[in-house]
């Protein structure tokens, strides 16, 4: 009745996690990950090998410079120098490609990470196609990659391999298992794609174009595993999966104050078997991953 003031309803409390959906902390695989890999480094170090990774920035950044820091305190914590060369914002490719063939010529340094994104004048895919593949620690030279698709890889984009570390820890067995990739970017969907086939799961990639033709929905009704990495927020929806789905959430996205995914979490694990949460699922096992192909360059160096 108008002019009646009546109790307001309760807010409605977030729904729990079904009994069966199990929620994927990255941090405890990512520390198992470390453990091993400081026992190597103490036996690569009693070889007198020592470890050096090399970031080079280009220009001013605030999401590159939290990256850094946080390289550089997880090298720290593992044994492993550390150190930043960052050029001017004004810097020409030319001027990255001598700092590259600097860093490729120097028995000192182990791997090199070229910090992204560049300033629009500098052409990324240049830049990398000249580093050493014997020091590409991020795993994208088209020579890391290519051993990728020959399933031969020693290092592999850290993004994609965090993926299939969650899936190994999760005892998950790929073989026969219908899988559905969104997103088709360098760094983690078409090597992820790769990787998955590798282990013979049935592989799906999904990218704008199937979802601008309207058949996204239909490709994630049958998929068991679905990866999604695409850096739209909360895109995918708990009712477009079915039943028992393992679902790895790659995107971070910024919506107001929060840090929310590229799934809707909240009506995801209504569905799933297991699912990773944002912020604390993929994210903590990206620098391991990199730390992991730094250790593989410094064993394939000194075999």
């Amino acid at each position: 009745v108008l002019g009646m003031s009546t109790p307001a309803a309760p807010a409605p409390a977030p729904a729990p996690a079904t009994a069966e959906c199990q929620l994927i902390q990255g941090r405890p695989i990512a520390q198992r990950i470390q453990a091993d890999l400081k026992t190597e480094i103490e036996q690569l170090r009693a070889q007198n090998v020592a470890l050096k990774l090399v970031a080079v920035m280009v220009g001013e950044n605030a999401g590159s410079t939290v990256y850094v820091n946080q390289q550089r305190k997880l090298a720290d914590s593992m044994g492993i120098a550390y150190e930043l060369m960052q050029l001017p914002g004004t810097s020409t490719e030319a001027d990255v490609i001598q700092v590259v063939e600097r860093l490729n010529a120097d028995p000192a340094v182990t791997g090199v990470i070229l910090q992204q994104p560049m300033p629009q004048q500098i052409a990324i895919r240049n830049i990398i196609e000249k580093l050493n593949p014997a020091k590409d620690a991020e795993g994208m030279h088209p020579n890391s990659l290519g051993h990728v698709l020959m399933g031969d890889a020693h290092v592999a984009p850290c993004t994609a391999s965090a993926v299939m570390e969650i899936l190994a820890a999760q005892g998950m067995n790929l073989y026969g298992k219908e899988v559905v990739i969104v997103g088709h970017s360098d760094i983690v969907g078409k090597p992820l794609t790769l990787m998955m086939l590798n282990k013979f799961g049935t592989t799906t990639t999904c990218h704008i174009a199937t979802s601008q033709a309207h058949k996204l929905q239909d490709h994630l009704a049958t998929a068991e595993v679905v990866v999604v990495a695409v850096g739209v927020a909360r895109l995918i929806k708990g009712e477009w999966l079915r039943p028992g789905t393992v679902l790895i959430d790659v995107g971070i996205n910024k919506v107001g104050d929060q840090i929310v995914g590229d799934a809707d979490f909240e009506s995801c694990k209504l569905k799933c078997a297991a699912i990773t949460p944002v912020p604390g699922g993929v994210g903590p096992l990206t620098n391991t991953m990199l730390m992991k192909n730094l250790v593989a360059l410094a064993r394939a160096a000194h075999h």
